[in-house]
């Protein structure tokens, strides 16, 4: 490993938390995909302890944060930037194709289209409603048929014909790929015909009829799935592009957005001589536990979320008006 100091890349989702080491020069020396598993806080202290092994407390230049989990995630690294998926997504994508025009991201729990044109975001839509789109749907499924998820992509490019699936909601294409089954429709046909239907939900949630221009790259855990990338391209009539690092976009983009911060000496003067706000391997590994509660001073009633370490609170976030987040409560 280059040494000479790094950016901190910090993705954290519902599924997964990724998180990511840059170099100077951009480039990721080192990444790791983990699965959330309901326990954010444990899932990224376990992530950050095994990074530590690799590179110390003052090589760490900056850090961003991104994900739904982002805020959470500043508080225990000590973020300088934190970011919306958008944006990280998007940085991340330019870094690989400069000229890169419509970004798909299907995730364990949401998805998401990104339009860019002359190298801007103008548009964007995101679906966190509907399971049928969602890399979570593919895993139940191949569970229920029995198919490691690895091999259901490759799986489905051996269909002969694909069966049509309702895939417009996750209770329906179920049933209706029980149905299939009952009938008597090959496996591989089935896989085939699921995929097709994932890729047409997404399209008609989420592009809305707008049209499509390349280069178009597709990223998150369900691009490996090479059964959606040919459904893709063929609904699309064009190659999608698969980044080297398809799983760890957001990470990556949190952390080159964390670099251009601090090398515009926008935050010079914060704690380190790097001029980083990071808390240091060992702070950011220390025991944090959250508690929600509703705050009643209006009739918002906020529900206000706090990370607390040793009793003590050390951030808040969750209110409209800023009454508890404005709050300076670090320890």
């Amino acid at each position: 490993m280059n040494r000479g100091g790094y950016y901190l890349g910090i993705d954290v989702g519902s599924v997964s938390t990724n998180i990511v080491l840059v170099s100077q020069d951009g480039g990721i020396e080192k990444k790791a995909y983990l699965r959330t598993s309901g326990k954010p806080i444990d899932v990224l202290t376990q992530g950050l302890v095994d990074f530590s092994k690799d590179v110390d407390d003052d090589e760490i230049l900056g850090v961003g944060t991104t994900g739904s989990g982002r805020q959470l995630a500043s508080v225990i690294v000590g973020a300088d930037i934190v970011k919306n998926e958008i944006t990280a997504h998007a940085i991340a994508s330019q870094r690989v194709v400069p000229d890169v025009a419509t970004i798909l991201e299907i995730g364990g729990q949401d998805s998401k289209i990104i339009f860019l044109k002359n190298g801007v975001v103008n548009d964007f839509a995101m679906n966190t409603v509907c399971a049928a789109g969602t890399g979570s749907f593919l895993d139940r499924q191949a569970e229920r048929l029995g198919i490691p998820i690895e091999k259901f992509g490759s799986l489905a490019l051996k269909a002969k014909a694909p069966t049509r699936i309702a895939g417009r909601c996750a209770v329906f294409a179920e049933s209706d790929m029980i149905h299939k089954q009952q009938m008597g429709h090959r496996t591989e046909d089935i896989v085939a015909g699921l995929c097709t239907a994932l890729v047409r939900n997404y399209l008609s949630n989420l592009a809305r009829g707008r049209e499509i221009k390349g280069p178009v790259m597709f990223q998150g855990g369900v691009a490996a799935n090479a059964g959606i990338v040919a459904a893709f391209e063929e609904a699309l009539s064009q190659k999608i592009i698969i980044p080297q690092y398809y799983d760890v976009m957001g990470a990556w983009g949190a952390a080159l957005i964390a670099q251009k911060a601090i090398e515009g000496s926008a935050l010079a003067t914060r704690r380190n001589e790097a001029g980083s706000a990071f808390r240091g391997f060992k702070n950011a590994c220390a025991r944090y536990e959250t508690h929600s509660r509703e705050c009643g001073g209006c009739s918002n009633n906020c529900e206000v979320i706090e990370i607390s370490t040793d009793d003590i609170v050390v951030a808040r976030w969750g209110d409209k008006c800023g009454k508890w987040s404005n709050v300076h409560v670090s320890a």
